[in-house]
């Protein structure tokens, strides 16, 4: 029982820790040395179903492999579920970003909850900056408290 607490403790932390990575990561680098990956992220119109920056996912899935390989190697460590940490932020971000927030798949599109009408709201705000400078909401799941703030006062 207390393996599962540690390892499911590990887990969620590994989870939580993802929102930081994501954040810095979009902040600094896809918004920096990588731009030329994510700018068409930014662009008004979509050239199609996938994107360069679609890209970020492999290169965030990787570390998340290389987890779950190694760790269970080891007889199933602490590596295995920090990877299992990271794979589930992935898929919590296939879904919100890429299916809840830009609608890749026609479905959630009347939601009526004020959490997830301020992580729409932040997201938009993201990207009504259409260059890499001058951004503002870089996480995905945390979201800063005006935006959910706003949506609450409409519920």
């Amino acid at each position: 029982m207390e393996t599962l607490i540690f390892n499911s403790l590990i887990v969620l932390a590994s989870f939580l820790a993802m929102e930081g990575v994501a954040w810095f990561t979009h902040k600094y680098v896809m918004h920096g040395l990588l731009w030329t990956l994510h700018k068409d992220h930014h662009k008004k119109e979509s050239s199609g179903f996938f994107e360069h920056n679609d890209f970020f996912f492999l290169i965030f899935a990787i570390p998340g492999i290389i987890s779950l390989y190694f760790g269970m190697q080891a007889g199933y460590n602490f590596l295995f579920w920090i990877g299992l940490g990271i794979t589930i932020y992935g898929m919590a971000y296939f879904f919100v970003h890429d299916i809840f927030i830009h609608q890749r798949f026609k479905v959630l599109r009347k939601t009526d909850n004020a959490y997830f009408r301020a992580i729409r709201r932040a997201h938009k705000m993201h990207h009504k900056h259409l260059g890499p400078e001058d951004g503002e909401c870089f996480g995905m799941l945390w979201v800063p408290l005006k935006y959910f703030r706003d949506q609450k006062k409409k519920a």
